[in-house]
């Protein structure tokens, strides 16, 4: 059951699944969360994982109520889970051009082959779930790459976009109410 946590634990699974990809390009490679502040190093080679936006899977909305009978025969409705959608952006930092893009073509290559994390690849508190992660390259246009390099006063980088969902965060509130037992038609109720 995701919770609030949710959101921290997919880029902590994203950073394990590229992480054991990449160390096959060099052993010491590394893989970090990174809000892309302050100097980032080129040596060792590594690949930051930006979080740079977090939205409302609209293919989600209007659902209905979910209704839940714990053991003890009680019936309790809640929310449905609220599904985000997470959008990523992936930096090389090698110093060297050519290794970027060997750097950007094992990513692509280990993400096509990780569309659907599940299983054992979760981390965190989606670890022994039934949660699976769809991966999707997203790419956004050049104008508004520019602008997330610009709003983090970085120089344009070759970089990757890619989209996560379903992100479920479920509703902690649960409302118990009575199953019904009987109802009553009264065909003159609403009439003038």
């Amino acid at each position: 059951m995701p919770d609030s946590n949710v959101i921290g634990d997919v880029s902590v699974t994203l950073q394990a699944v590229l992480r054991d990809a990449l160390v096959s390009l060099d052993p010491a490679f590394f893989v970090e969360i990174s809000d892309l502040q302050g100097n980032i190093s080129t040596t060792p080679q590594h690949l930051t994982i930006f979080l740079f936006e977090v939205v409302e899977d609209p293919s989600a909305k209007n659902r209905t109520p979910v209704r839940e009978v714990d053991s003890q025969n009680r019936t309790f409705v809640h929310k449905p889970p609220m599904a985000l959608l997470l959008r990523y952006m992936l930096t090389p930092w090698s110093g060297d051009r050519v290794t970027d893009q060997r750097i950007v073509g094992k990513v692509i290559e280990t993400l096509y082959e990780n569309g659907n994390i599940g299983g054992s690849k979760l981390q965190g508190g989606l670890a022994s779930s039934d949660v699976v992660l769809n991966v999707n390259m997203a790419p956004i246009t050049l104008e508004d790459r520019t602008r997330v390099w610009h709003s983090v006063q970085k120089p344009y980088r070759l970089s990757l976009t890619y989209e996560i969902r379903v992100v479920s965060i479920d509703s902690p509130n649960r409302l118990r109410t009575s199953p019904v037992i009987s109802r009553v038609f009264n065909p003159q109720m609403g009439s003038p």
